[in-house]
């Protein structure tokens, strides 16, 4: 675990490129919880990602030698821009490989950081196979591989967060809630929390589909996922930290799963209520203070918001997984009689004036007297659901629901 010497160093190392982002609390937040809720908004950090602080520290550390040579690193998107952005500052001639599927704004986000000092490669689909042929280009050309997590300078970097965190509150902090993806990030404040405010809990926030650290800390070593879900690409890994494992093991009060679908839908909180932009991997930790709500009350508790590079892009598929999530959107194989004016009925006998076909996909085939049709429904309420399921089952029409479906739920969608 760094001690507080390094850590402190590691300020001074990246003052003079780090923004020292706001502790700030939230109101409508604190009152809904009935607690104190801070957000330490790293999504206003020059990068829009704390990921620039272990980068910079890290490539400050690189003898005049290793800098010459240069240096190769793997990211889905935020380590890469702190990355991009440390070799432009120190001119370090640098190559960045990223996953395929890396939203878009995040690579151009990179390509504008780092200037003409680093090459983009894009290979494979999850972090873990863009570091696999990162490491192998490091080996073979003898350069430096700048880890996003598994490494005691980086780890020193990110806990300059907590240094931050602790000179802006003049209350005691009962509750820290910290992103997982590799874990550098939540051991850095374990290292400054342990030693300056041990009363603090500190729990680690992942996502339900790529809960690595949990299922590591479970087994009692570093495991690794057969498979993840890459949705909150800034935290899907399937193999942790070394390092960082083995300071969680010991001294994280425990670790939250919250489902993807949960996820999206703090992301549009923020942004519609509080004007706040998060990516998924910075919505986690406000996504986890429900699962929190009893012991939180009367209490002080800082939030991390660890990012905020999220592609307009992507703002219709977390609408829909949101809508799913909070079971207002449905999918259905209905069979209608191969008649005129069935789907009229249907409309007309079943849905109520408040439900929404937002899909519907149907082909007529003249041999047959039924014919399926996909079916995408929204209903105002959850509770409007099973209103929904009783009028269709009231006019026996057949069908089948496709939600609870994963298979082919994902495959359709």
């Amino acid at each position: 675990m760094p001690d507080l010497q390094s850590i402190y160093q590691a300020k001074r190392n990246i003052n003079a490129i780090i923004n020292s982002t706001p502790l700030m609390q939230n109101q409508s937040y604190s009152d809904f919880y009935q607690c104190k809720v801070f957000f330490k908004r790293e999504d206003l950090q020059k990068t829009r990602s704390y990921k620039l602080r272990g980068a910079f520290h890290k490539l400050s550390l690189l003898t005049k030698k290793e800098r010459e040579n240069g240096i190769v690193c793997a990211s889905a998107g935020n380590h890469a821009q702190g990355v991009a952005l440390a070799c432009h500052e120190l001119g370090i001639q640098g190559k960045i490989y990223m996953p395929v599927t890396t939203p878009k704004q995040k690579i151009k986000q990179v390509e504008m950081h780092g200037r003409n000092k680093i090459d983009i490669i894009l290979v494979g689909d999850t972090f873990d196979a863009a570091k696999e042929e990162a490491i192998k280009d490091s080996i073979e050309h003898k350069i430096m591989f700048i880890p996003p997590f598994d490494d005691i300078n980086i780890i020193e970097g990110q806990a300059t967060i907590g240094l931050e965190i602790l000179e802006n509150i003049n209350e005691p902090i009962d509750y820290l809630l910290v992103p997982i993806g590799g874990g550098g990030l939540v051991a850095g404040l374990i290292a400054v929390f342990n030693q300056i405010s041990p009363i603090t809990k500190i729990i680690g926030i992942e996502p339900l589909g790529a809960a690595s650290m949990k299922a590591s800390i479970d087994a009692g070593k570093v495991v690794e996922l057969e498979k993840i879900n890459t949705f909150v690409d800034g935290a899907a890994v399937k193999v942790v930290g070394k390092i960082p494992f083995e300071i969680c093991k010991n001294h994280l009060d425990r670790i939250i799963l919250v489902p993807e679908g949960k996820i999206c839908t703090t992301i549009l909180k923020l942004y519609n209520e509080e004007a706040i932009v998060v990516e998924p991997a910075g919505a986690l930790s406000i996504s986890a203070l429900d699962y929190l709500s009893d012991e939180i009350k009367g209490k002080n508790v800082v939030c991390i918001i660890s990012g905020g590079n999220n592609d307009i892009i992507r703002m219709e598929e977390i609408k829909e997984r949101s809508m799913l999530y909070e079971r207002l959107m449905h999918y259905f194989l209905i069979n209608f009689p191969q008649r005129p004016g069935a789907l009229k009925e249907f409309v007309v006998d079943v849905l109520s004036s408040t439900d929404d076909i937002i899909h519907f996909e149907y082909k007529k085939k003249n041999n047959r007297t039924e014919g399926p049709a996909l079916v995408g429904i929204v209903v105002q309420n959850p509770d409007d659901f099973q209103n929904l399921m009783d009028k269709m089952d009231q006019k026996k029409i057949k069908y089948e629901y496709l939600n609870d479906q994963s298979d082919i739920f994902h495959y359709i969608l």
